[in-house]
């Protein structure tokens, strides 16, 4: 499981299995997850987060955005396909 960014208690990740997707990242802090499309960024899924968090994890990934696709494409060019 590759983790992409860890920031603000947060933790940036995807699984290896992802990589026949289009670009996302999971977002994991204490009990909550989330799963948000990197393009554009939208929020796939929500598990626990409140919407003030939400925005508060889409502001991290916009302002890090090419971390974290670049992160991506290191990864899944090499496996299976990248979106």
């Amino acid at each position: 499981m590759p983790i992409a960014l860890r920031i603000g208690g947060y933790r940036f990740y995807f699984y290896s299995y992802d990589c026949v997707e289009p670009r996302h990242m999971h977002v994991d802090r204490g009990g909550m997850s989330a799963k948000f499309w990197l393009d554009p960024i939208a929020l796939a899924e929500n598990h626990g987060y409140s919407r003030k968090e939400l925005r508060g994890i889409e502001r991290i990934m916009v302002e890090n955005l090419e971390t974290l696709r670049n992160e991506w494409d290191a990864f899944c060019s090499g496996n299976v396909h990248s979106s």
